[in-house]
């Protein structure tokens, strides 16, 4: 019994939200500590919403799992919204610092969020920017999913800047079902991420946000610090992450999972091999 309590304290977990990005994030993370420490990682990715991941790394249930900048500063940490990017990723890293956490150097692409209507509809009435948007007659039926209509960088940060004529609440969807919501008409607003494959699929167009109401969020790698100190070799190779993704990147990981419905696993590993990062 001793024996099995010990190997569960040395196994590193690796967690991830629920959508595509963060699990394919979360299995590239764990692959590349199974490359470089030599040992097996357990994986608990699609977990679900930030507040419930970040309760779960500092519990001790997850060693380490990908996060955003933006979203820490005002969903975890309840901070003020702050717009340059470098104050943010600072105030973030000091802030998981005292929770005995650690935030990695960027890896180098954004979670940016994507508000999106129908190619038709952007067409008929002229629709290039948010603000477009809040000038629509016709109004707005807004489909999310349940963590951007609850956070305070999410909806209420939206409507604070821009005001949209919506019809309705917003209607509560899982990940991606909020392209489906908006192809099959429940909606003529979606709401989802810039690194989103769907959005080369479909005739849909993508809002600018010209009032730029969303926060910089870069998408970063956090730890727990007592991890890190009881496994050589840990910290470094999650810092060879750091800055190895584009936005292009991430797009194309999306694709091969979601389009092309390749398993994460494989996808993983032709990343880790394409970056350099494999096993010679």
């Amino acid at each position: 019994m001793l024996c099995g309590c010990w190997n569960r304290q040395r196994t590193i977990v690796v967690g991830s939200k629920s959508y595509t990005e963060q699990i394919v994030l979360g299995e590239i993370v764990a692959r590349h500590l199974e490359n470089r420490l030599q040992t097996s990682v357990e994986r608990k990715l699609g977990l679900g919403s930030t507040l419930l991941v970040h309760q779960l790394l500092l519990s001790g249930q997850l060693d380490v799992y990908p996060e955003y900048t933006g979203t820490a500063l005002m969903t975890l940490l309840k901070l003020a919204p702050e717009y340059d990017r470098a104050i943010v990723y600072e105030r973030v890293r000091q802030e998981f610092q005292r929770q005995r956490l650690v935030i990695f150097p960027p890896l180098g692409f954004e979670d940016r969020v994507a508000v999106v209507v129908r190619g038709a509809d952007a067409r008929a009435g002229k629709l290039e920017t948010l603000s477009d948007a809040a000038a629509y007659e016709p109004g707005w039926i807004l489909a999310a999913d349940h963590e951007f209509i609850e956070r305070p960088d999410g909806y209420a940060l939206l409507m604070k800047f821009y005001n949209l004529p919506v019809k309705a609440a917003p209607s509560s969807v899982s990940g991606g079902a909020a392209y489906g919501a908006l192809q099959g008409n429940q909606a003529n607003m979606a709401i989802g991420s810039e690194s989103d494959a769907l959005l080369s699929e479909l005739d849909v167009k993508l809002l600018r946000d010209d009032r730029h109401a969303f926060l910089p969020s870069q998408a970063v790698l956090a730890a727990r610090a007592d991890t890190l100190d009881s496994h050589p070799g840990m910290r470094r190779a999650l810092a060879e992450l750091s800055g190895r993704f584009t936005d292009q990147i991430v797009r194309k990981l999306g694709h091969e999972v979601e389009i092309r419905h390749r398993k994460p696993a494989d996808v993983a590993a032709e990343f880790l091999q394409q970056a350099g990062l494999a096993p010679r």
